[in-house]
């Protein structure tokens, strides 16, 4: 018997997850030249990130040859004055995927299930196999979570829920009084993971206080990334909120030194810097209308997103896709949740969506 042959059956069960196509890795395989390719498949911030933040960073590698804070004290501090929470509230993540890798790690294992949607982010199920616990499904309600059916999939083996909100792939969206009347119903040995890595994209009428809810829901996890509205995905930071019981068990599985210095401090200065994650929600909205206009005009569905991405429908996902790539044009295809006619396209610059649009007609089968 071979070696791997001896690694436990849910780990070589696993389909590892699949980033977006990087650009560099297209040029190589369709002989493009980089700065023709137009990226749209990883729902990072076509603005960069704020100067702010670039002065932090520059700040930060004067010490690159030093381990990071360990404890993330400045970041945690920033979190702290920023939503009004504990120090002892927060958990630091290598980006929020490493939160909910820490969920499972401290709450699940064999014999113990994990509930979540179908459509929604492919980590929940991933994390949840990785950690040799079961996953159950709940079906989507129009592409989006259907609380009522995932509230009566809990059974007494059930230790975790995972909700996102926005959901991606989708871009659907949860109203505030209804998660809410979630939290109420959920038994209170049953952590709930609220995953809002979009939720700075969110309309002014669609906000709601999850951090708020914390103080009257104990089996409450908040995760929020740096990696979307913030411009940091290369960075790697995320955040999760929750009760200090939570939170205790939660850094006992985290690696150490998980966030990197120039991490830490970059997050920290861009979670104040408003006027850049204004200009980041106003660029995606204006991008949003510009891209549901275009497939308005061609004809072609899409789903409503709450999100800095949308996805839409074109019959053969994986040929458009495709043909998309050899135009010099990245977006995702979803075939692996449950979506083969569908492709999810992020909200670029204005050019870039238009370089998007201006190519789909031709691309399409």
């Amino acid at each position: 018997m071979r070696l791997c042959d001896l690694a436990p059956a849910h780990i070589r069960a696993i389909s590892p997850y699949q980033p977006g196509k990087p650009i560099s890795e297209l040029a190589r395989e369709m002989g493009l030249d980089e700065a023709s390719i137009v990226k749209l498949a990883s729902n990072e911030n076509p603005l960069g990130v704020g100067e702010k933040t670039r002065e932090a960073m520059q700040r930060a590698l004067a010490d690159i040859a030093r381990y990071p804070d360990g404890n993330g004290f400045e970041l945690k501090d920033a979190l702290c004055r920023r939503y009004g929470v504990a120090i002892d509230q927060i958990v630091l993540g290598n980006g929020s995927n490493d939160v909910l890798e820490m969920v499972a790690g401290a709450f699940l294992g064999p014999e113990r299930e994990a509930v979540f949607a179908q459509h929604a982010f492919a980590v929940y199920p991933l994390a949840t196999q990785a950690a040799g616990a079961k996953g159950i499904q709940v079906p989507a309600k129009n592409f989006g979570h259907d609380l009522d059916a995932m509230l009566a999939a809990i059974t007494p083996a059930t230790r975790v829920v995972f909700i996102a909100n926005p959901n991606n792939p989708t871009g659907t969206f949860i109203p505030g009084p209804e998660l809410e009347a979630f939290l109420v119903r959920v038994p209170a040995d049953v952590l709930v993971v609220l995953d809002e890595a979009y939720t700075e994209y969110l309309a002014p009428d669609q906000r709601y206080d999850a951090i708020g809810w914390i103080a009257r829901f104990p089996n409450l996890l908040v995760s929020r990334t740096f990696s979307k509205a913030y411009g940091l995905a290369g960075l790697r930071v995320g955040y999760g909120l929750g009760n200090p019981a939570v939170i205790d068990l939660l850094n006992r599985v985290r690696q150490p030194f998980n966030v990197c210095s120039v991490g830490l401090a970059a997050a920290a200065a861009a979670l104040f810097d408003d006027d850049f994650l204004v200009r980041s929600y106003v660029a995606n909205a204006a991008g949003m209308q510009q891209l549901t206009q275009g497939f308005q005009r061609l004809g072609l569905d899409w789903i409503p997103s709450a999100g800095n991405f949308v996805t839409f429908k074109v019959g053969d996902g994986a040929a458009v896709n495709a043909a998309l790539l050899a135009q010099g044009v990245i977006v995702r295809p979803i075939g692996g949740y449950g979506m083969p006619e569908w492709l999810r396209v992020s909200i670029g610059l204005e050019s870039e969506n238009a370089r998007f649009l201006e190519v789909l007609p031709d691309c399409l089968v």
